[in-house]
């Protein structure tokens, strides 16, 4: 997904340059007329985090619609649709070219029968569908980019009756990006279809700050990789903007690697909860053709996938990182609904470590709470005091707080 930044011949760059000159003097032009450009996004979209599914990570340029329809038929098939997991999303190469009238083509090799069909397959199961597309000249993968053509891509992604844009970076020589995310926003707006409008930024201008009213979600960092010092990478960068999310934009830390077999098991339990606390789009990136028992077990928790749905939709934050004999180990905490708490402790270092937290230390109103332990799925009773747990290597302990009964009962009255 990142830009390639390969060179391209002057004569295509010459003809670059003259049309975004004109084009810049026509959305003057069109804002003059309209006595002002549309200022925010306007889809009612993005109260919670969106789920589903993304084909980069596995397949990246290697996709067909035969691949995309068993992947709807497996989401339905395995109940994962059935816990959220409605976004059918196609990434980068599905893309060729341009019709005369400067509208975009598939690739009929990869998707005979055209992405209107693919879309109504999709939608025929009861879920959603996702397109890919690029606020630069070109893709990241050299497929024809949004800009400049903005209003014709989502007019044609209005007609395939399309439910989310993922729109990437690449190409853009420089030219600012809010300029380039403003333009397929209005034009989306234009089209009057609600669709998720997913910023791939890569974080470089610190769209947490400014992009809620550009899309319905921001990419904070480059890509992930399927590596346990990536996903350490990206969950580090969170830290001073986790809270900047909420209900209509969301932070989007990348999508899951869960599945995908480059970590241990522990570590995608851990990938996974401390996602699922952050509030991060939840978007699959394995062949769900081939899940283990495991991938499944993950990725079908309802109860941690609850703490990323919470109605209150407060991202988590890292409450502290402290260091221990074998390595870092740390605790995230994230205010639910109901006046409850969800826990991450997180063991990064290279041995079992004991991981304590206070309830004054958690703001917890009251020294007793009730526990339950989500992966476990077990309720570990009243617990006084502090979480006290020894947490493996590489690994999670994820909790639920909640009030006790003496709470509860003094608090309705």
């Amino acid at each position: 997904e990142m830009c390639i930044r390969d060179s391209i011949n002057a004569e295509y760059m010459g003809t670059i340059i003259i049309q975004f000159m004109k084009m810049i003097y026509c959305k003057f032009v069109f804002c003059l007329v309209l006595l002002g450009c549309v200022l925010s996004l306007d889809n009612g979209l993005g109260q919670k985090p969106p789920m589903g599914w993304n084909s980069w990570n596995k397949f990246a340029c290697e996709i067909n619609e035969t691949l995309i329809q068993q992947t709807a038929n497996r989401l339905v098939e395995t109940g994962l649709a059935a816990l959220g997991y409605v976004y059918v999303n196609l990434d980068d190469c599905w893309q060729l070219s341009r019709d005369i009238n400067g509208y975009i083509v598939e690739d009929n090799n990869t998707f005979p029968s055209g992405i209107k069909a693919l879309s109504d397959y999709v939608h025929s199961k009861g879920l959603k569908f996702g397109l890919y597309s690029d606020a630069g000249f070109l893709t990241c993968q050299k497929r024809p980019g949004g800009l400049m053509y903005e209003r014709q891509d989502a007019q044609k992604y209005a007609e395939w009756e399309v439910d989310y844009l993922k729109y990437d970076n690449c190409y853009a020589f420089g030219i600012p990006v809010k300029w380039r995310y403003e333009r397929m926003r209005n034009a989306l707006n234009e089209t009057g279809r609600p669709i998720f409008f997913s910023m791939c930024e890569w974080g470089f201008k610190d769209p947490a700050h400014w992009a809620r009213e550009y899309g319905n979600s921001w990419r904070t960092t480059g890509d992930i990789n399927d590596t346990w010092a990536s996903f350490l990478d990206i969950l580090d960068r969170q830290v001073e903007i986790s809270h900047l999310g909420g209900p209509g934009g969301w932070n989007d830390p990348d999508m899951l690697e869960v599945g995908n077999g480059g970590m241990t098991t522990s570590e995608y339990e851990a990938h996974f909860a401390l996602w699922a606390l952050l509030k991060s789009p939840l978007l699959i990136g394995c062949d769900l053709t081939t899940m283990t028992e495991d991938t499944k077990r993950i990725l079908m928790n309802e109860e941690i996938i609850e703490l990323n749905q919470d109605d209150l939709g407060k991202s988590g934050v890292r409450l502290w990182q402290r260091q221990g004999e074998h390595g870092l180990y740390e605790v995230w905490v994230g205010e639910l609904s109901g006046n409850e708490l969800g826990v991450i402790m997180f063991n990064r270092g290279e041995e079992t470590t004991q991981i304590t937290v206070s309830y004054e230390e958690l703001k917890w109103n009251g020294q007793h709470a009730n526990v339950r332990d989500l992966y476990a799925r077990q309720d570990l009773g009243l617990v006084a005091g502090e979480l006290r747990f020894d947490v493996p290597s590489h690994s999670v302990k994820v909790l639920r707080v909640s009030q006790s009964h003496k709470q509860k009962s003094a608090r309705s009255q």
